[in-house]
């Protein structure tokens, strides 16, 4: 997968979230999907004794099957500071290294983090998109920005995630008896179809099946390719 070089990730926090204001204004909230044949998922973990080396995982899906067909893993020295809001400057350089290596291209990443779910609207799925210039979703596990009611207790239900009277995102309900997911458009995708293709991903589980498998390659599991995964998250 082609990968831009132009990004630039020696920045201080100050830096970084003017960058974050800029790039946000790029984000685009209109469909540009057609035929959706691959899906991606994407973690970051990190290692070491002061985790000072992160690790992407990058698994693509065939969909709607949603069976794996191609994974990889890439390795980088963190060189940012965990500060909320801004884990993108730590985690992309690594999530990128790990596209490169990528033959199969995704229609659609799915991000396990947020989108235009953020304080100044560009969290990690949406830097990512923009960098890219692809699809990209946010799918994270907890509120950063914002509130949402508790959407009813039935699949494919949800609310919507607000901040003040903007809505950012959705409280999605992907498994009954089970707490939400955030979805929110990460770039050129509309909330709507957000919404859609997460619960499509989804096979009984709370989160995705590209965000699970993502989870598994990252923990350094080998999957087998071609072959639906059993295991819980």
């Amino acid at each position: 997968m082609r990968i831009p070089t132009t990004a630039h990730w020696n920045v201080s926090p100050a830096e970084a979230m003017q960058i974050q204001r800029e790039l946000a204004t790029r984000v685009s909230e209109t469909d540009a999907l057609n035929t959706v044949r691959w899906v991606a998922g994407v973690d970051v973990g990190f290692e070491g004794p002061a985790n000072e080396t992160a690790r992407a995982a990058v698994v693509v899906l065939q969909f709607p099957e949603l069976v794996p067909v191609e994974s990889t893993i890439a390795h980088l020295p963190v060189t940012f500071p965990y500060i909320p809001g801004l884990l993108a400057f730590r985690e992309i350089p690594v999530v990128l290294h790990a596209l490169e290596k990528l033959r199969t291209e995704p229609d659609v990443i799915i991000v396990d983090g947020h989108g235009r779910a953020h304080p100044r609207r560009l969290g990690i799925a949406s830097h990512l998109g923009v960098l890219l210039d692809g699809v990209t979703i946010g799918c994270a596990k907890s509120i950063l920005c914002g509130r949402a009611a508790e959407p009813p207790n039935r699949f494919g239900a949800w609310t919507p995630l607000l901040d003040g009277d903007e809505q950012i995102g959705a409280a999605v309900r992907t498994r009954v008896n089970t707490t939400p997911v955030y979805v929110s458009v990460g770039h050129r995708i509309s909330l709507s179809r957000a919404i859609e293709l997460v619960l499509q991903c989804c096979k009984g589980y709370r989160l995705p099946e590209t965000t699970r498998y993502a989870h598994r390659v990252a923990a350094g599991e080998t999957i087998p390719l071609g072959a639906v995964q059993a295991s819980l998250l």
